[in-house]
């Protein structure tokens, strides 16, 4: 097998990105409709402030309303869901995101619990995962496993069939990418810590998702010749030299080797992700609105 394809997920996030704001201007022009994002963050982890900024800036360049509200890592709980409840009924924001992880006084599960399931743009509210679960209409859907199918989709035009595997059953990444390819008529097969042959698993893939954050897990051994491979791992491991660099969860000098197709890290999921943030951002609020949602 040749050097597989790679996968171009920053052109794939520009493409994107462009239609959201074309779809926005007009919005704009014909229904006088300006999205709102309110992004909370709560605490001083610098990597969830360098996100929050890309998310913040990605904002103004399709032009989404932002509504940054930063908060200190001692906020009590109540307060922090005594915010979310109002920006629940704030008609200006369409879209509410709470920045992962929190501090340990703070309960995840009541947070996300508290946003308003329509506004829930993250797609993480148990409504959206059962909307998305069982075909139900109104589910806004995860923006990382969202962003994997357009890249799956951009190589693999007929997924119907096909044997998907998933290395990880987070309910972030795992379990909603695992019904967005059965939606597909992909056959589906969730794979994990405590599955008996996981290189076995990987190794009948014709589609493979790698999300479990273990460095180079998957081996190049591992995939089945021009399998598409997506990585969604991001991790940060030493180099010589006392510094360090961000690698996915697939082995990528190895896997391309054997792989028709795969996604690089950096430069793969990531842009993705937060293009995709911005599609159901501009989703919710035509929603809200009652207009006709973009095809997007």
């Amino acid at each position: 097998m040749g050097k597989a394809e790679i996968i171009d997920g920053r052109q794939l996030a520009a493409e994107l990105t462009r239609k959201v704001r074309d779809e926005i201007a007009s919005a704009r022009k014909f229904h006088r409709l300006t999205p709102g994002l309110a992004v909370v963050l709560v605490g001083e982890n610098e990597a969830s402030k360098v996100y929050v900024r890309n998310k913040v800036q990605q904002c103004e360049a399709v032009g989404i309303k932002s509504f940054a509200h930063h908060l200190p890592a001692d906020i009590r709980n109540d307060d922090l869901l005594t915010l979310i409840r109002g920006l629940n009924g704030d008609d200006r924001v369409n879209g509410i995101l709470v920045q992962l992880p929190l501090p340990a006084q703070i309960d995840p599960a009541a947070v996300l619990a508290t946003i308003d399931p329509d506004k829930d743009v993250d797609g993480f509210h148990v409504v959206n995962a059962g909307r998305l679960a069982t075909g139900a209409p109104g589910a806004l859907v995860p923006c990382t496993p969202y962003g994997c199918l357009l890249l799956i989709k951009s190589k693999q035009t007929a997924l119907a069939g096909l044997k998907a595997t998933i290395v990880g059953r987070s309910n972030i990444v795992g379990k909603p990418m695992a019904q967005l390819l059965l939606n597909e008529n992909c056959t589906v097969t969730i794979a994990h810590s405590k599955t008996a042959d996981l290189a076995a698993e990987c190794r009948a893939a014709d589609v493979l998702v790698a999300a479990v954050g273990k460095p180079r897990l998957v081996s190049g051994d591992w995939i089945k010749p021009g399998a598409t491979v997506i990585d969604v791992g991001i991790n940060r491991v030493p180099v010589p030299g006392g510094t360090t660099r961000l690698v996915g969860d697939v082995d990528f000098n190895s896997a391309s080797a054997v792989a028709g197709a795969i996604t690089p890290v950096p430069g793969g999921v990531g842009p993705m992700t937060v293009a995709c943030l911005m599609r159901n951002t501009l989703i919710a609020a035509c929603r809200q609105r009652h207009l006709e949602e973009p095809e997007l």
